[in-house]
């Protein structure tokens, strides 16, 4: 079996496109790639082929014997090998290992996302803007899972391109309060550095709910479902906020995340496998829910990220929407495949 090993950010480097990515990406990069060991005279695409990832050649020599007869030796550190090898070789050609080789092995669809926020971050860093930000340096609000699992994920390059433009920048001292419970929703937050605490009021006094970190989002609950903030949010630290205002979260963020069916299309979806998710309270779940349906109150939702099953689709449902929604787009922006039952119970009721 191939042995695997980590490879550093700076060998990264040499190979092409991967030298285009900022420091921070090639950092995070060697995190998850590997370079796998094969032995002398073995195929290397035997086991592993090349579909889905881009492939180099780091060390020794691979024999290409072609269809036509013609034969090719590419050499790991020559200037072939610093691009990705062909995919078409492990159907066209014999490969073998002339010496023993090492592979570099790149997830495509991870180097695509990655490739594109930064080519997108420079042409932002280009304009005149009062604070120059390097979003590329973002590492907190824009680390790689965020990027290829959470909300920004399933965005069209279009509104990437757009939320660069129109987050807002903001530095804020320890205590500092963000946005105070009861008042209206004006601004989605994700915190770039520092952490935050979350609390409400609960019979006179202050309910610790969370804290919140870099990378971590807020605001949205009211954004999404209309209605007052529903909990305060304070600098626990020092820290920097990036903040978007209501119009531009609706058009950028909500509409491609927020998804909404109707209760036939639901119950189709249920049928093949999706889960009913109730986000009500207790005593209403107990009153009226669907058959099979999990409960988990929107109060308690965030706590609910990483528990709850990432390979199963989720169709949530309150009694009117406005709950449900805040909950699918807070389950949307984690990652997971959350859509909400359109008008909720009240509307979609069987006699």
């Amino acid at each position: 079996m191939a042995e695997t090993k980590l490879l550093t950010p700076e060998r990264l480097q040499a190979f092409e496109p991967l030298g285009s990515l900022s420091s921070e990406r090639l950092r995070e990069l060697a995190g998850v790639c590997r370079v796998e060991s094969v032995p002398r005279g073995s195929d290397p695409f035997r086991l592993h082929g090349l579909d889905g990832e881009a492939v180099y050649l780091v060390s020794g020599e691979l024999k290409l014997s072609h269809a036509d007869g013609m034969v090719e030796v590419v050499v790991g550190g020559c200037d072939a090998a610093l691009r990705p090898l062909s995919r078409d070789l492990a159907r066209c050609a014999a490969v073998r290992a002339i010496t023993d080789v090492e592979l570099l092995r790149v997830d495509e669809h991870l180097l695509d996302i990655m490739l594109t926020w930064d080519q997108l971050s420079t042409q932002v860093n280009g304009n005149d803007v009062a604070e120059s930000t390097d979003w590329r340096t973002l590492s907190g609000a824009f680390r790689m899972e965020i990027l290829t699992s959470g909300a920004f994920a399933a965005l069209p390059p279009s509104n990437i391109d757009a939320l660069l433009r129109r987050f807002e920048r903001i530095r804020l001292k320890a205590g500092d309060v963000v946005l105070r419970e009861g008042d209206e929703g004006e601004y989605y937050y994700l915190i770039e550095s520092g952490r935050c605490d979350v609390t409400r009021c609960v019979g006179g006094a202050t309910l610790s709910l969370a804290e919140l970190k870099g990378g971590d989002a807020f605001g949205e609950e009211s954004l999404v479902a209309g209605g007052q903030r529903n909990a305060t949010v304070t600098m626990r630290t020092n820290g920097v906020l990036l903040r978007l205002g209501k119009q531009d979260f609706i058009e950028l963020l909500r509409e491609p995340l927020l998804k909404r069916v109707s209760r036939a299309e639901a119950e189709r979806r249920v049928a093949a496998g999706a889960v009913w998710l109730d986000v009500r309270f207790p005593a209403e779940f107990q009153h009226d829910r669907l058959p099979g349906a999990i409960n988990i109150p929107l109060n308690e939702i965030r706590n609910a990220i990483g528990p709850l099953e990432t390979d199963k689709e989720y169709i949530v449902y309150c009694q009117s929407g406005r709950r449900s929604s805040a909950a699918a787009f807070i389950l949307s922006q984690h990652g997971y495949r959350a859509a909400w039952l359109e008008g909720g119970l009240r509307a979609t009721s069987h006699p």
